[in-house]
């Protein structure tokens, strides 16, 4: 029945039967086929199925609304008329398949945990400008998000960061400027898909774009490998930022080369490895105690716990 009638092949009578409530349906599916009802070009069908809408269980809603393969028309009704029930905007969100179109119109109605949970999606944020500039409107958005949507919704980037980008992270000339010429093209946006989607090569070029929102998509990539990360962690010339990021990841921490790199870094904020140096085995704080391009503070710090640590082996 479900198939039958998304599809526009059942009868009127079935119809009928799913808004008057006579046919066995689990909450959801009803909910779910009402929608697609609801905008039937019978205009009873759709009377009857949006007014059966409006008297089913909010709980229902969020579980038909999860659903990989939900009804577009369901997306519809409830982004239209039910979007001030409580949970509505965040079930619609946490819906990859519900239509940018709809979220961006849904974002007043979204709790701050819900637009935390969209600006962390910049695969989505990318591929849709229209819900990054809704976002943009939102009260409740930090001022580092700002500037994220900000680097998003632009048009132009600096050609000599990028071009300086390129140059650091490929040596042959050749290939270079292949890959310049490819990403002068690209908008922001369309730089963030390519870091998130790309190659090996072209990660280690965007890391060191000047928007710092394609650095963090570097760091999301699915395709991203232990190896690159541990050459993140040791790369002076990146944004502090970028490390900081690596530094926040309990993905990327569980591997001691990144943390150990981190330490070594003196680009790494001062307050992530003072954090972290307690992590450190015998041997590498010893060399970190030797270090003389880290900051003063965390090779004092490395000697202060390496006597402490002496002192507890002796006693």
């Amino acid at each position: 029945m479900r198939e039958e009638i998304r599809s526009g092949r059942t009868t009127r009578e079935s119809k009928l039967a799913v808004c008057s409530g006579s046919v066995s349906l689990d909450p959801e599916e009803r909910i779910e086929l009402l929608a697609v009802l609801a905008a039937d070009a019978d205009e009873l069908i759709a009377e009857r199925a949006a007014g059966a809408l409006l008297s089913q269980p909010e709980s229902a809603f969020p579980a038909a609304l999860a659903r990989t393969d939900a009804a577009p028309q369901l997306f519809e009704f409830c982004a239209k008329y039910l979007i001030d029930r409580p949970g509505m905007a965040g079930a619609l969100a946490n819906n990859p398949n519900c239509p940018p179109e709809l979220l961006a119109a849904t974002v007043p109605h979204m709790t701050t945990a819900v637009l935390q949970g969209l600006m962390a999606d910049l695969d989505r944020l990318s591929s849709t400008p229209a819900l990054a500039a809704a976002l943009a409107t939102s009260p409740f958005l930090t001022a580092e998000q700002r500037l994220q949507l900000q680097e998003l919704l632009q048009e132009e980037s600096d050609p000599a960061a990028l071009e300086e980008a390129v140059a650091a992270a490929e040596p042959d000339l050749v290939k270079r400027q292949s890959l310049l010429q490819r990403l002068a093209h690209m908008r922001v946006p369309e730089r963030v898909q390519l870091a998130l989607k790309g190659n090996r090569e072209e990660r280690m070029t965007l890391i060191r774009d000047p928007c710092k929102v394609v650095q963090r998509a570097v760091l999301q990539s699915p395709r991203i490998t232990d190896r690159e990360v541990e050459a993140f962690a040791a790369m002076a010339n990146l944004n502090d930022e970028v490390l900081r990021l690596i530094a926040m990841s309990r993905k990327f921490m569980k591997n001691y080369t990144v943390m150990r790199n981190l330490m070594n870094n003196p680009k790494s904020p001062l307050d992530i490895t003072l954090h972290l140096l307690p992590s450190l085995n015998e041997h590498d704080l010893k060399l970190l105690t030797t270090n003389k391009n880290i900051p003063e503070t965390l090779r004092t710090s490395a000697n202060r716990l390496q006597f402490q640590r002496k002192k507890v082996r002796e006693q």
